[in-house]
């Protein structure tokens, strides 16, 4: 191909489009959009989740597994934390519950919906989706004990009334999430890394498939800054069509609390996207770690966050589960702990979390 005739990677569509959905979400913020620009937000919502999915893998391409899925997961997640704490800071005693909201919304969705998926995509593909049950069930010991000393235990505590920590409670909910965040990623990253590693299979008898050339540093750097953009550009555009989807939540009666569903499954669906292409490609294993790892990062993070913030926020802090979500969790994780001791799932395990995650989105319409 002549220079004359060869595209400019500055016109390429992956380019473009994190670009405009930032544009969007700069000249939508903090106004009241009538409905064809919804539309139009929506849409480039929509291109940023695909733009992020591209560039999350050209980075993942040049650092390796499992740094690949980690990149996006805490991506995601430090965007995600700073919108819960941006919308509490001017909501008042209506956020009270939004942080539990969204971080239980992320931990049904990752463990139940992005796992689900891959693994019935990959059983789809070999008939047995095959994966490292040391790393995956380490991951799944990780969430579970978050999940239990952030959202489970505060419900039951008695220095508050209601489902709230005290200050020193909360404190060392903070430390010990970031305590464990910070051990899982050491493992996961160094000491123990090949148990995060794709598994071999038929169509990739090393464990990795037939790749192209890594793509250069300056590459790399540059998806990497899109990629942020991007993610960026998901979170806000989400939260520019939050009073529209508020609306169409009430207008159907529906409870509050779908809003946060809602917007959780839009911020995942980079996630979302990137995890089913993997188990695609024979790669469950990363699948898994986007998966769990987004589960982690989400609670691991937020929890110190929002500790950090109530500082200066006013009003209480609700995080403790009521009695349906609690059961709702309990039967994910012992269900997750049943499909991955044998390192290996067929299409019936990927149905039953996608049934368990049903059961949530559900619930939450008609709790």
């Amino acid at each position: 191909m002549s220079t004359a005739t060869r595209r400019s990677p500055l016109t390429d569509w992956t380019v473009l489009v994190p670009v405009a959905a930032l544009a969007a979400l700069v000249l939508s913020w903090g106004r009241d959009l009538p409905g064809a620009l919804v539309g139009l937000v929506a849409l480039c919502l929509a291109g940023a989740v695909l733009a992020a999915v591209h560039h999350a893998e050209v980075v993942a391409h040049r650092v390796g597994e499992p740094f690949g899925s980690l990149v996006l997961a805490v991506a995601v997640t430090v965007i995600e934390v700073a919108l819960i704490v941006t919308l509490m800071a001017d909501g008042g005693d209506k956020t009270a519950s939004l942080a539990r909201d969204t971080v239980f919304a992320a931990v049904m969705i990752t463990c139940n919906g992005i796992v689900g998926l891959s693994l019935l995509v990959g059983a789809l593909r070999n008939r047995v989706a095959v994966f490292n049950a040391e790393g995956s069930g380490a991951a799944l010991a990780t969430v579970a004990t978050l999940a239990t000393l952030s959202l489970v235990l505060p419900t039951f505590t008695t220095s508050k009334p209601g489902p709230e920590f005290s200050s020193a409670q909360l404190t060392f909910a903070a430390v010990a999430s970031l305590a464990l965040y910070g051990l899982f990623i050491a493992v996961q990253t160094v000491r123990h890394r090949d148990y995060f590693l794709p598994v071999a299979t038929e169509n990739t008898p090393d464990g990795e498939e037939e790749h192209a050339q890594p793509p250069t540093a300056r590459a790399a750097l540059t998806s990497l800054g899109l990629l942020l953009v991007a993610l960026v550009a998901v979170v806000g555009n989400a939260k520019a069509v939050s009073p529209t989807i508020e609306k169409g939540v009430a207008d159907a009666g529906l409870p509050h609390a779908v809003v946060g569903v809602i917007i959780a499954l839009l911020v995942l669906l980079p996630e979302t996207l990137a995890a089913v292409r993997a188990a695609r490609r024979d790669r469950v294993q990363t699948s898994l770690n986007l998966g769990y790892g987004s589960a982690i990062a989400s609670i691991g993070l937020t929890i110190p966050a929002i500790a950090l913030a109530s500082i200066w926020l006013s009003g209480p802090l609700l995080l403790g589960l009521g009695p349906t979500h609690m059961v709702l969790l309990t039967l994910t994780v012992v269900v997750g702990a049943l499909t991955l001791v044998p390192g290996r799932a067929t299409l019936l395990q990927g149905g039953v979390h996608l049934v368990l995650l049903a059961a949530y989105l559900f619930l939450a319409v008609s709790p």
